[in-house]
């Protein structure tokens, strides 16, 4: 579990955090400075020049990663004076967090977060690289793993039978589409009765639908909720509470998006028959 410090110190790499006006991050080298307590920019500066170098070395632009600023600042005596900077990238402060004074515990704390936000990066990255099936196949894996943790959420919030399960179900479905039931979604997708809504989504329904889960899921627990009528209620307005997102940002809401014509399932199994035929054609080369 996370300290106190560690939380505060993580809030502060989140508060510098900065976006350009084509919406990219980046973190200014001034602002690192302060929270990564080095009290000289001299001496920060040969950590980013460290950095710089391991930058390259990657195969990387330091330009890219490194590009340098101009910015004013105030002197004691109230002039002004200018000053290089850097707007780095997520990349560049893991470089430098990489190379920091290794007995400072905050680059410790540094390493980590910036080793977890360029992770995140990358996968998002990967993800947005994938067709729309392999995008379907990988939320809907996602949505049955915090499926079981929101049962189990629900189940200590006081959901436990079967009956009460499906009302709980049907609670957080009516708020993310207006008003329509899992029946009623079901109905208005022509699916069969042995066919799960679920495996009929295109990805961008189903983010929707994770959404819900997730959000559901900690709510459930930082409100201790105690009986299955809070439950339900907190359900539904978590999910409301998104479709009001999404009318505000005049997104497709989700009972209007367009139907997969093939389920995860073919999908999935498709996939499968690829794999498998990828490892018999590979032994035949051997």
């Amino acid at each position: 579990m996370m300290t106190r410090l560690e939380a505060s110190e993580y809030e502060s790499f989140e508060d510098i955090k900065q976006s350009d006006d084509a919406g990219n991050e980046f973190w200014s080298a001034r602002d690192l400075r302060k929270v990564l307590q080095y009290t000289k920019w001299e001496n920060f500066s040969k950590v980013i020049n460290k950095a710089m170098l391991a930058c390259k070395n990657s195969g990387y632009s330091v330009e890219d990663h490194f590009p340098d600023v101009r910015k004013m600042v105030k002197l004691g005596s109230g002039a002004e004076k200018s000053v290089i900077d850097y707007e780095l990238s997520r990349y560049a402060c893991y470089l430098i967090v990489q190379n920091g004074d290794p007995r400072k515990e905050v680059i410790a704390l540094g390493q980590t977060y910036f080793a977890i936000q360029t992770r995140r990066q990358e996968l998002a990255d990967a993800f947005n690289q994938l067709d729309e099936d392999n995008k379907r196949l990988v939320v809907r894996g996602n949505i049955k793993q915090w499926n079981q943790l929101l049962a189990e959420a629900a189940r200590n919030a006081g959901v436990i039978t079967n009956e009460e399960f499906a009302i709980f179900q049907n609670s957080g479905y009516q708020g993310l589409y207006g008003g329509l039931t899992v029946a009623d979604i079901h109905a208005r997708k022509g699916l069969d009765e042995s066919e799960k809504i679920l495996d009929f989504m295109g990805s961008t329904e189903l983010a929707a639908n994770l959404f819900r889960i997730t959000q559901t899921e900690e709510k459930l627990k930082i409100d201790e909720v105690a009986t299955a009528t809070d439950a339900n209620s907190t359900h539904y307005k978590v999910a409301e509470k998104i479709r009001a997102t999404m009318l505000d940002l005049g997104t497709t809401l989700p009972e209007n998006l367009p139907t997969p014509e093939k389920s995860v399932q073919v999908i999935e199994r498709g996939e499968i028959k690829k794999l498998k035929d990828s490892k018999a054609k590979l032994m035949l080369d051997e």
